[in-house]
């Protein structure tokens, strides 16, 4: 079997779109393609020796996604780990991620994940009254209880998951109390997702974010983690920017000017584009049928990729290109122009100067904790005129005095 031209990531739906909770604003609950039967033993062994064989290498990775894939039960993981030893090539390494709500994850999990090095994305939605709105389990609850008690177990295990919040049209609303409470999970990663979901017209549903709104969020959210946590965590947009004013490229996929390598493996073997597009047009195979190298180098799945280039004037002319690429393919109008651009625009104008400084900082060898006095020395220089009574820059909705001027 031939190699594919360049590395690319799995991600797996082991159980589908099957779920323990029912999620207000998920896009993948109602996908009719999406097989709710567990991946048999079989097509997991095939969906390994062929990643493996068609794999450039010297990483491959698998993202096991849903739905919920603790549904399909630590023996399936069990097997995976084992499989991947067995056929895993000589001179690569392999990574695993799972995408939990962390509903499932017991003391037995956690020694697993840890004995086996999993990466953990768990999600939460920031506080307890906006997370338990719309991510209830199948009997209507809220689960945000249970998912706090989920990170602070991993925690003892020694596992920092990285938490996923989304961002729709009420999170928009309490940004400084979602961040902060994120923050205080103490785990050192945030990743925050926009809710965006349109029909055929480009309408989007009452859960998605403010187009606009979002632009507010993400700045209340970057002042805060710039002046207060720089240190201490990760906010993955910002530090993706920081990666690009330092001469690096985007790891995010929505960011990099061509996407499509990270196929999507439903759990009867079926191979899409992308896991924001599983859909007839989209399919690309069948692992029992066809090579994942094939795939991955075939017309359908390079053209796929390639429409991310495909943008509009304003997006060629505008300053941040080299950050945004025109976004998600997922986010954009029939227009072809990202919903969200005039908030990405909003934040990216507001974060070039420090973090173009923070990138600087960081090339010359300092350390975030240095990085962090020096912009703080910035900030107050240029916000010595603001009246001590006026509301704060930061978002918080203290007075300046007492806050970021105290």
């Amino acid at each position: 079997m031939s190699k594919a031209a360049s590395a690319f990531t799995v991600m797996v739906k082991p159980i589908g779109s099957a779920c323990n909770m029912a999620c207000r604003y998920c896009y993948y609950l109602g996908n009719e393609l999406s097989h709710r039967r567990p991946m048999s033993y079989e097509t997991l062994e095939v969906l390994i020796r062929n990643y493996f064989d068609s794999s450039p290498g010297p990483v491959v990775s698998f993202i096991w996604h849903g739905g919920e894939p603790t549904l399909r039960g630590i023996d399936f993981y069990k097997k995976a780990v084992e499989l991947e030893k067995k056929y895993l090539p000589k001179g690569y390494e392999c990574w695993n991620n799972i995408q939990t709500n962390g509903l499932e994850l017991s003391d037995e999990w956690c020694q697993f994940l840890k004995k086996e090095r999993f990466d953990v994305g768990l999600s939460i939605d920031g506080t307890a009254l906006i997370h338990d709105s719309f991510r209830k389990d199948a009997s209507g609850k809220g689960t945000y209880d249970r998912v706090k008690a989920s990170i602070e177990r991993l925690k003892r295990y020694g596992i920092r998951p990285d938490l996923l919040c989304t961002v729709n049209a009420q999170t928009c609303e309490d940004a400084y109390n979602v961040y902060r409470q994120l923050r205080d999970l103490n785990t050192g990663w945030i990743q925050f997702i926009p809710i965006v979901n349109m029909d055929g017209d480009g309408i989007v549903d009452p859960y998605s974010v403010d187009r606009k709104r979002y632009g507010s969020f993400l700045k209340t959210v970057f002042y805060q983690w710039l002046y207060n946590d720089l240190d201490k965590l990760g906010v993955q947009l910002f530090m993706e920017m920081m990666q690009v004013y330092a001469g690096n490229s985007q790891t995010l996929c929505w960011l990099q000017e061509r996407c499509g390598n990270v196929p999507v493996v439903e759990s009867d073997g079926k191979v899409y584009s992308c896991d924001h597009f599983v859909r007839e047009e989209h399919c690309l195979g069948n692992i029992h049928e066809d090579s994942l190298s094939s795939i991955m180098d075939g017309d359908k799945q390079r053209s796929f990729g390639e429409r991310k280039a495909f943008l509009n004037e304003k997006c060629r002319n505008c300053p941040y290109l080299s950050i945004c690429n025109g976004g998600c393919l997922k986010d954009r109008d029939r227009n072809n122009c990202n919903v969200l651009c005039e908030s990405y625009l909003e934040v990216f104008e507001e974060a070039e100067e420090p973090l173009r400084k923070a990138a600087k900082l960081w090339m010359e060898g300092n350390s975030f904790k240095k990085i962090m006095e020096e912009l703080k020395k910035d900030r107050d220089e240029k916000w010595k005129d603001i009246k001590g009574n006026a509301p704060c820059p930061c978002g918080s909705g203290r007075k300046y005095k007492h806050c970021c001027g105290k």
